[in-house]
């Protein structure tokens, strides 16, 4: 005899008979779907629900649904609406269904059917929407799973973002005037949503969605002489992403100045915009910037994932020796603490996850930054605005009267604010800022040509992070090889140092844009202020002389620190040659 889903919600996860009947009672009232009903108030988790209705009705249960292997023809005939109003999604696939490892052998068979379609519900109560997309896609023999709201609306973004026409696709369908396309430029909200049939439109969607996807900081659009060129910055390296006609080019810059309420009429000028796109459960802030040069406009999209949260110092790519020494560092109860480096080092990044360390109730930490590119909770963060004239200087000088404990400012540009920066590590308050030298032994010369007395650096200067990003080769295809010597001689490393003898290099493959790399790590180098350097300091302010005391301490320089990671596999020669040429 079939158990009620009441007997089974009891048995399994103690539902009352009462809260059961009261959840039924308030569906039937709203016309709310049965997951819903239940789930809003709290009767049950969605995930046991699943499985108790996976019981009762004998229909398998995945939480994760397999995707990878899915044909995306059919979402051509489905809209995306119309799946995620009702929390469903149709997945058919080619051969036999991979990553269904939650079930057993007999049970996929069933789940599957033999032609290999699924239908993934959320709730199997919604028979009136289900029968609409069998008739929608044309389903005859096909099996029913369930799975959660998050696996199914991952399952249709992605899927909606794999069947989208490439960007050359999407060139070569736009026949039509270019009079006729600037008629058509209009806003959209969601990326993956947008169901407007204008090329240029779908075109910028296009360019936007696969700059996220595929992890890209900016967009660059480059106009030329008779065509113009579209390139993503991954991982710090410009990629060639597109090349369309040169007609295109006034239409597709139209459009993203409407995006980004800018004037669309002035093309004399430089301009700066800004806009907020979605892509699927991702909210993405862009910052437009276009300059007018000899051939057209050229415009860069700086892209800035606000969901992305900030990483951890364990993530970031600093050695265990080296969390030791900045965990001891900040918990000093003053000083100035210094991260140096070039645009695009991650500086930033690394001060948010010292900050991220030492964020608790008991300390007061305030910021001030241009701009704020993460959210932190727990702290007061101020955002430059110079047009009102909230300038480093001004804001940090508003900062020491609400009695903070650490401050961050975003960077040392001028003297007046690295001299408010230094009274007030003199007066008892933690302060993180940026520098842009070469290394650390540099930013001590540079702070002297700011304006800063040598006897205040040696007072208020406890330690100086230089850093710099190497790519991450990529797990999927690096390939051994043997290091000639001078490889080894240019990057002043040892054969004996070597696992095996062989180091890695990149090769390319699809997984990582054929570039042979995925994804960037640090390497640093940590100037402490000890007592023999604070002494130099106010002898001589010469950054080689700085330096090679701090080696005669056992600095391990940046070269060094990739040499470290050269050897574990995690980046190349080349790599560590190109961030760390002398």
């Amino acid at each position: 005899m079939t158990k009620s889903l009441l007997h089974i919600l009891s048995e399994k996860f103690g539902v009352s008979e009462e809260v059961y009947r009261d959840a039924l009672t308030s569906m039937a009232e709203t016309g709310e779907g049965l997951v819903k009903a239940f789930v809003d108030r709290q009767v049950v988790s969605e995930y046991q629900l699943l499985e108790a209705m996976s019981v009762k009705y004998g229909i398998p249960f995945l939480p994760e649904l397999p995707i990878t292997n899915a044909r995306q023809e059919l979402f051509s005939e489905v809209s995306i609406q119309f799946l995620k109003k009702n929390v469903m999604v149709p997945l058919e696939y080619g051969e036999n269904v991979t990553g269904l490892d939650s079930i057993q052998a007999e049970e996929k068979k069933d789940a599957t059917g033999n032609s290999g379609r699924v239908i993934a519900v959320n709730d199997p109560s919604n028979f009136q929407s289900m029968d609409d997309l069998v008739r929608i896609t044309g389903f005859e023999d096909y099996g029913i799973v369930l799975s959660t709201r998050d696996a199914i609306l991952t399952a249709i973004n992605l899927s909606y973002d794999q069947s989208r026409d490439s960007a050359e696709q999407l060139v070569q369908d736009m026949e039509e005037s270019e009079a006729s396309i600037m008629d058509e430029i209009h806003e959209t909200a969601d990326l993956l949503d947008d169901t407007s049939d204008a090329p240029i439109i779908k075109l910028v969607n296009h360019i936007m969605a696969q700059a996220i996807k595929a992890g890209a900081s900016d967009i660059h659009i480059e106009p030329y002489q008779q065509s113009f060129k579209v390139r993503y910055r991954v991982d710090g390296i410009l990629l060639d992403m597109l090349t369309p006609p040169k007609w295109i080019q006034a239409a597709l810059i139209s459009r993203i100045k409407v995006m980004a309420n800018m004037n669309i009429a002035e093309k004399r000028l430089p301009q700066d915009g800004r806009l907020e796109v979605k892509k699927g459960d991702q909210d993405i802030d862009i910052r437009v910037s276009t300059i007018p040069i000899t051939f057209g406009e050229r415009v860069v999209l700086r892209l800035l994932n606000k969901a992305s949260s900030f990483l951890a110092l364990t993530d970031i790519g600093f050695e265990q020796d080296k969390l030791d020494v900045i965990n001891e560092l900040i918990t000093s109860p003053n000083g100035i603490i210094l991260v140096t480096g070039p645009t695009g080092s991650g500086k930033t990044t690394s001060l948010y996850g010292i900050l991220s360390t030492i964020n608790k109730p008991d300390i007061n930490i305030i910021t001030i930054e241009d701009p704020v590119e993460y959210q932190i909770q727990g702290i007061g963060q101020i955002q430059v605005n110079p047009k009102i004239d909230l300038t480093f200087a001004r804001g940090l000088r508003s900062i020491m009267r609400q009695d903070p404990d650490v401050m961050l400012v975003g960077e040392i540009r001028d003297k007046e604010t690295a001299d408010i920066a230094v009274q007030s590590a003199l007066t008892g308050h933690l302060v993180f800022s940026t520098l842009h030298t070469n290394d650390s032994a540099s930013a001590i010369t540079r702070l002297v040509d700011i304006g800063v007395e040598p006897f205040l650096i040696s007072s208020s200067v406890i330690a100086v992070i230089a850093q710099r990003l190497v790519r991450v080769l990529c797990k999927e295809c690096r390939e051994p090889y043997e290091p000639d010597d001078g490889a080894l001689k240019s990057i002043e490393m040892t054969r004996d140092i070597l696992k095996d003898g062989i180091v890695f290099r990149a090769k390319g493959c699809d997984s990582c844009f054929n570039t042979g790399y995925k994804g960037r790590i640090n390497i640093s180098e940590i100037l402490v202020m000890e007592s023999r350097l604070k002494k130099l300091v106010l002898e001589t302010f010469d950054s080689n002389q700085i330096k090679k005391e701090a080696l005669s301490q056992n600095m391990e320089t940046l070269r060094m620190d990739g040499v470290r990671k050269i050897v574990k596999g995690i980046t190349t020669v080349s790599e560590v040659l190109r961030v760390t040429q002398r």
